[in-house]
């Protein structure tokens, strides 16, 4: 075999997908120890082309592909993602498939843990023999010391912060023997930046080993430090594959949507603000990797205020706290009245409304379909969308106005989709993000929590949330509280930022602050808060 010969070769790629073709002859290679970044907005084709390659259940399921997959110059056709695995293919996904109740151990071994022999193999059988826990763990260990991360062998996953458990993901598929190929879909959107620029690190040490890697990424100032080539996916078309050296953000961001982005535009004016609408004091959430232990604020009423920090320092249990998803203690008052804590019920109730980090455990309906989706927390809450017949005696959905609201919100949020009655798990990341929002716009909420509302999203997405966001605080007078670990994108929208650290509000900044302030604050090297 040439040594030029490519390690992947994917000629002509083409899929339909739920009666929507999503690739259409995409073709590009990739060599041995190279890095390529894979880039497209949400529904450009990126997932669909790495569950072709990975040999998915879904796509066979749906008809197949056309085109070619090669693997060293010959031809591939996975029949399924262990026929991937044995040709030296691993894949990371966006959501974990990790077993809370095992250790980081048991995890990275999981199906190819080492065994040891004794009297009761020779007499019943292999069947009988015991795991070989030290060799395990020597191999774990190798793992992890390979990505550079700090990662205790026999932590539960349960315990483990989401950083930690994106680690244990990759640590699980570089200890495979014959991997040569890793494939890794948003591996740093839960990480925060320190641990994004470790997992960077590792990833140029596994390509020096001649690990071939596909990292696909939304950051684009990752995917233009760590790659060799970009590769760029627009409506399901390959439009740009070019080395990455001297390739500037803006540049990969316009040919990903076809026009010029400024994610870092702020639209400021003249705002004014009421009296207190959100209340918070000495707040405590017993909340897994997060550390919330006492956390005061209070929000303006039309304020947009955004807290940051980095991941497990607390930022992400407040909201879940207020919300009653996790155990909760302190005092919040909405508009002045007091809020029951551990009650999700109760949170609504009092006119709040949650689009949740997790949009796939807490977020979403996954095998409903989109106006279900969309109208069932206003259904459940408000009584809306529902059609009430002898005297409200009792109740049927309303159809038309489920649909019509739907409708709405796919053309508001521009939600890629076939329509109305197609299932939310069919949709791309980015797009039941959207799904999750348009949810909590229906619920007509007087305070909105935002929990991460671009992670995992593309540029020209992301921008189009973040302005809707903006349009319903203007036009609808909403309170939103919006929970980030994108500093830039706390700046763009909010009028101040406050920085969690260690389980508490650090300081609170207006948004034109110096970016060494924010830094400082997250660093936990300064406590006093700051007027904004």
């Amino acid at each position: 075999m040439p040594d030029d010969t490519p390690l992947l070769s994917l000629e002509g790629i083409t899929k339909d997908f739920y009666g929507t073709t999503v690739l259409r002859d995409v073709s590009f290679a990739l060599r041995r120890g190279e890095i390529l970044g894979l880039v497209g907005e949400n529904g450009a084709g990126k997932t669909t082309l790495m569950r072709i390659l990975f040999g998915m259940p879904v796509i066979a399921e749906t008809g197949g592909f056309g085109g070619t997959v090669r693997i060293d110059g010959q031809p591939a056709s996975f029949r399924n993602p262990f026929d991937a695995l044995d040709a030296g293919i691993g894949m990371v996904h966006q959501e974990f498939s990790l077993i809370p109740g095992f250790t980081t151990t048991e995890n990275i071994m999981l199906n190819r843990e080492p065994s040891r022999r004794n009297v009761a193999v020779d007499l019943f059988g292999p069947r009988m023999a015991t795991l070989d826990r030290p060799a395990m763990t020597a191999r774990a260990t190798k793992a992890i010391e390979r990505l550079g991360v700090e990662l205790h062998p026999d932590t539960l996953v349960s315990e483990m912060p989401v950083g930690h458990k994106q680690f244990t993901e990759i640590a699980r598929e570089i200890d495979r023997d014959n991997v040569k190929l890793l494939v890794l879909d948003e591996p740093t959107a839960v990480l925060a930046e320190s641990e994004a620029e470790i997992l960077l690190a590792s990833l140029r040490r596994l390509a020096a080993q001649g690990i071939a890697i596909i990292f696909i990424s939304h950051r684009l100032h990752e995917v233009t430090a760590v790659a060799d080539r970009v590769v760029v996916l627009r409506d399901g078309q390959l439009v740009k594959d070019t080395s990455a050296k001297g390739v500037e953000v803006r540049e990969i961001a316009a040919w990903m949507v076809g026009r010029e982005v400024d994610a870092n535009a702020r639209v400021r004016s003249d705002r004014k603000y009421g009296g207190p609408a959100l209340e918070v004091e000495h707040l405590w959430v017993d909340m897994p990797g997060e550390t919330v232990r006492d956390v005061s604020f209070t929000v303006r009423e039309g304020e947009i205020f955004g807290i940051g920090g980095l991941a497990g320092q607390g930022k992400l249990g407040i909201p879940n706290g207020i919300m009653g998803l996790f155990a909760a203690g302190g005092t919040v008052r909405l508009h002045g009245k007091h809020v029951e804590l551990d009650a999700p019920r109760a949170a609504l109730d009092a006119g709040m409304a949650f689009v949740s980090e997790d949009r796939r455990g807490v977020g979403l309906l996954l095998d409903e379909s989109l106006d279900w989706n969309i109208a069932f927390a206003a259904m459940q809450v408000k009584g809306a969308y529902l059609k009430r017949w002898l005297g409200g005696l009792f109740s049927l959905r309303d159809e038309k106005a489920m649909r019509a609201l739907a409708e709405q919100y796919i053309e508001l949020l521009e939600i890629k989709c076939t329509g109305h009655r197609q299932k939310a798990k069919e949709l791309s990341g980015g797009n039941q993000q959207k799904v999750c929002l348009a949810k909590a716009f229906a619920l007509e909420p007087n305070l909105l929590f935002v929990s991460e509302p671009t992670r995992g999203i593309d540029v020209g997405a992301k921008k189009l949330v973040l302005d809707n966001l903006r349009r319903y605080n203007r036009d609808e007078g909403t309170t939103i509280v919006m929970v980030s670990s994108e500093l830039e994108e706390l700046r763009a929208i909010c009028d101040r930022v406050a920085i969690v650290d260690e389980g508490r509000i650090a300081g609170i900044l207006p948004p034109e602050a110096p970016l060494a302030d924010f830094g400082l604050l997250m660093a936990g090297e300064r406590a006093a808060e700051a007027s904004a």
